[in-house]
């Protein structure tokens, strides 16, 4: 079970699903080698991905390079079908940080083979998130600093405001796809420098405003030797 601090008490964090964003800044895009898309591109994580704050990220041992992605996520607090972008935010109940692991290798290879990408990004302990979560009317989510240090060194720097699809653009389009049940996780995509993970890392993740989300890196080696 995953509480995370919610106004003046703690919130259990129990989604139905975590639906996530891709390409959703542009020049994490390029920097992956993909065009700036005209819609937003998503797709799933399995709750059972989920970790909390000063939990350990498992380096699984069928992947060789898994990357860090920051991101700024949206929690849901009420159920959403067919929302219009005018009425999007009513259906928030906060922000959240959340890390989006990914073992990049296995999607790269899932992709060459035109083959879905869900084992890149399913794996267990291949969502963190927390610290807290802001109530929706405390923040605004338009500008802010995200960024991410790996063992005190900077590896993505950037705000919100670059995002291409904005927050309530977002909960149109994926409430016009899949109706959103209350704890409901979208990860609204990450910003330019991604990089890979080591066994012994230490990865801090902030959003101005929302906190720090710390983690340690194991690999799944070195536990069971």
């Amino acid at each position: 079970m995953i509480r995370l601090p919610f106004r003046d008490g703690f919130y259990e964090v129990k989604p139905s699903k975590i639906i996530c964003l891709g390409r959703n800044y542009a020049e994490h895009a390029r920097e992956l080698g993909h065009e700036v898309p005209e819609e937003p591109v998503i797709f799933l994580k399995p709750p059972s991905a989920l970790i909390g704050p000063n939990q350990t990220i498992i380096l699984p041992r069928k992947s060789n390079h898994v990357d860090h992605e920051v991101e700024l996520a949206v929690i849901i607090g009420k159920r959403a079908k067919r929302v219009s972008r005018e009425e999007a935010m009513d259906y928030v109940m906060g922000y959240t940080i959340m890390l989006d692991i990914t073992a990049r290798d296995l999607q790269w290879e899932a992709k060459k083979k035109g083959l879905p990408w869900t084992v890149a990004k399913g794996f267990d302990t291949f969502a963190p998130i927390g610290p807290r979560i802001v109530d929706r009317r405390e923040i605004n989510v338009d500008d802010l600093e995200i960024g991410l240090k790996v063992n005190g060194e900077i590896r993505q720097l950037s705000r919100t405001s670059k995002m291409i699809f904005k927050v309530d653009e977002i909960i149109e389009y994926v409430s016009g796809i899949m109706t959103l049940e209350p704890g409901d996780i979208i990860a609204t995509g990450t910003p330019e420098g991604v990089g890979p993970l080591r066994h012994g890392d230490v990865v801090e993740a902030w959003i101005e405003g929302i906190g720090v989300l710390k983690e340690e890196v194991l690999s799944e080696r070195s536990i069971l030797c």
